[in-house]
């Protein structure tokens, strides 16, 4: 089985993250959606069922070019199905650590993506979308939040509670979550909104890469 691969579970995805966060990691990614302007180049990673694809659509019915990225072809089947308007977009079956482009986005959408590589892929990960993001360009970033000495101990338990149930289910590699601030701050990344939600354990960030 690949790693991080979501085949077996891409039906009833959506309704087992509503059962268990209600709308927090629904919430966390549609409160971001006011930072995407129009006629931008958006390159969304992971992007599950594509649900997401619905929501953009209602704010910009035609105009965007997107590409939709996804290792799972079951979860990428069901985004083709989504009404994404007029919106020019290209659905890609590959892993990110595979996907190459010749152009660069003005926006890059990562929502709950870092949260299944080990430490080593996350750096390659961020090194190649942080390449592929625009000067001044707008990284939506969304994901669990848990920082040992300050989190709680429900949060442990539930991480590895997910660690454990999406490890068997989709061979997911990561065992522990990894504090993704220190990438972004090397980077020089500006802070435009940050909201958290789920009583701390899901946190939104949006981010604007430094003009060259």
């Amino acid at each position: 089985m690949k790693i991080n691969n979501y085949d077996k579970i891409a039906g009833w995805y959506d309704s087992l993250s509503r059962m268990v966060f209600f709308k927090s990691q629904v919430n966390a990614q549609v409160e971001q959606l006011s930072f995407i302007h129009e006629k931008s180049k958006i390159l969304i990673v992971g992007g599950g069922t594509g649900w997401i694809l619905d929501e953009i659509a209602k704010d910009h019915l035609e105009g965007l070019d997107i590409t939709f990225v996804e290792i799972s072809i079951n979860m990428l089947e069901l985004a083709k199905k989504r009404k994404y308007g007029l919106n020019k977009i290209e659905f890609v079956h590959l892993p990110i650590e595979e996907f190459v482009s010749q152009q660069a986005f003005d926006v890059i959408v990562t929502a709950f993506l870092f949260d299944n590589f080990s430490k080593d892929r996350i750096e390659q990960v961020f090194s190649k979308l942080h390449h592929l993001l625009k000067s001044s360009g707008t990284w939506l970033f969304s994901d669990f939040e848990y920082i040992k000495e300050q989190g709680k101990k429900w949060q442990s338990l539930m991480l590895k509670s997910m660690y454990k149930f999406f490890g068997i289910i989709s061979n997911v590699e990561a065992k522990e979550l990894v504090n993704m601030d220190s990438l972004f701050e090397n980077k020089g990344y500006l802070k435009r909104k940050e909201q958290k939600y789920y009583k701390g354990f899901i946190k939104g960030i949006v981010y604007q890469k430094p003009a060259a």
